[in-house]
This record gives structure tokens, C-alpha cells and sequence, in this order.
């Protein structure tokens, strides 16, 4: 399974903060077995939002976008969906009564605060999209056809893809191991290696710690198997102790 990732948010852009969101659900999405191609940021511009969205759905078997599902003037994210799809929007009775009941329990904790909410706003989705539920929040993401649309709040964003991650699933495997050979004096293996077991290697040197990390991906288990104990033979690697990333 190949999965898209889309972050909205100038803030991205400007440095403002940093894309944990993007980071997170590809750690999450890979130890379910899927594979992410692409991690996107992208403006708060509609049209932008959804030229990428119609692009991404087209080209892989799920998109996730997270990011500018709230209720201020930058938050355009659900109506880019919709663009993205040619639906309207639509207020979700079911939705509304969720967010109502939500703001009643939260005016009856704070009643010195006093909200103004356009309710109707918050519920509407898109048309013939899913809901998704927020547990931790207010606005709620939805689904439409390959497309999973999140809040950009982390504590928000992984509550709701928890309710969805069942979605994801694949057959990559991963392993890693750690060397102190110099990058140059492996590179005779890493090819070999994956020439001969079918597998892919990434290294990502870590001169702080003293060591290469190496990431061997498979989907077959016994190739996986095969080029991990080669390559501990063939140079001096020990094996990470959590090292198996799929579900």
C-alpha cells in the first residue's frame, strides 16, 4: 500500500513549526506494513490544496491531509476537498449535534467564557464524505473515497487516525542494524546485498554516536532474514533490539 501525506499550514512554510505531524504519521503508517511516497507541505490556498488532493488520490491508494480543519479564515481545508472531488458542502446533522452537545459541556465548565461559535460551520463536510470523529477537539475530519482529512492539533490528529489506522496495511518489514564501519568501506555490501536478497538498504550515518544505522526493507520475510545475517557476517554490524517495524 502506497500512502501520500499532505500538511497544510503557512506556518510550515515560514518555519514557524516544525512538521511533527508529517514525521509522525509516516512512523505510524510504516509500522503498519504500508509505505509512504510523499510528504507534502503545502500553503492555505484552496486551490492549491486541491490540485495536489485530486493528484494524490489519482496516484496512490490512500492521501492523508492534516491541517486547516478549524474554524478561522485560514482553515480551508474542507472546502479544498470538496473542490478536489467537485462535491459542496453540506452541515452534517449528526455532526452538529455532536459539536453543540461538546459546547454546552464546555460552557457549563467555563460559564465565565462566552463562545461564538458558527456551529454550522464546524459541521459542514463534504458531500458523500464520512465523518470523523474528534475526541479530542472540536472539528471533525472526514473520508472520501481514498482520502483521510485530520486536524492539524497533534493530540487531535492521533486520536482520530487511531480511529482509522485499520485502513493501513502493507507487506513491508523492516530491520535495522548499526556498524562503526566508515559509510565508504560498506558500500561494496550494501550493493551486493541488495542485488542478491531483493531488499533495499538505506544508511544514515550518525557521527555523534559513532555509528552508521542501516535500515534493511523487504516485503518477504525470509529475504529480509537472508540479507540481515549476510550482511552481519560480511561486515561488523550487531542488530538493533527493536528492530522488526511492522504490525
Amino acid at each position: 500500500m502506497e500512502v501520500a501525506i499532505i500538511t497544510v499550514g503557512d506556518e510550515l512554510l515560514a518555519g514557524d513549526t516544525v512538521n511533527s505531524n508529517g514525521t509522525w504519521l509516516a512512523d505510524k503508517i510504516e509500522q503498519r506494513g504500508a509505505t509512504v511516497e510523499r510528504i507534502l507541505a503545502l500553503p492555505d490556498d484552496r486551490a492549491v490544496i486541491a490540485e495536489r488532493v485530486r493528484a494524490y488520490s489519482d496516484t496512490f491508494d490512500a492521501v492523508i491531509v492534516t491541517g486547516g480543519t478549524g474554524g478561522t479564515p485560514d482553515d480551508i481545508t474542507m472546502e479544498a476537498i470538496a473542490d478536489a472531488f467537485d462535491r459542496e458542502m453540506v452541515v452534517r446533522e449528526s455532526v452538529l449535534e455532536t459539536i453543540e452537545e461538546k459546547i454546552r459541556r464546555y460552557e457549563e465548565a467555563r460559564p465565565e467564557l462566552e463562545l461564538d461559535i458558527d456551529m454550522e460551520a464546524e459541521a459542514s463536510l463534504p458531500a458523500e464524505s464520512r465523518p470523523l470523529a474528534n475526541s479530542e477537539g472540536l472539528a471533525p475530519g472526514c473520508a472520501i473515497e481514498n482520502v483521510y482529512v485530520m486536524p492539524g492539533i497533534p493530540g487531535e490528529l492521533k486520536a482520530m487516525f487511531k480511529s482509522v489506522e485499520e485502513a493501513f496495511s502493507g507487506d513491508s518489514r523492516s530491520m535495522f542494524l548499526y556498524t562503526v564501519e566508515p559509510e565508504g568501506n560498506i558500500v561494496w555490501a550494501l550493493d551486493e546485498v541488495q542485488s542478491t536478497f531483493d531488499v533495499s538498504v538505506g544508511c544514515y550515518p550518525d557521527r555523534d554516536a559513532g555509528h552508521n544505522r542501516l535500515k534493511i526493507t523487504a516485503t518477504d520475510q525470509e529475504a529480509l532474514d537472508g540479507a540481515v545475517a549476510w550482511l552481519m557476517e560480511e561486515i561488523d554490524a550487531s542488530e538493533s533490539k527493536v528492530s522488526r517495524d511492522w504490525s
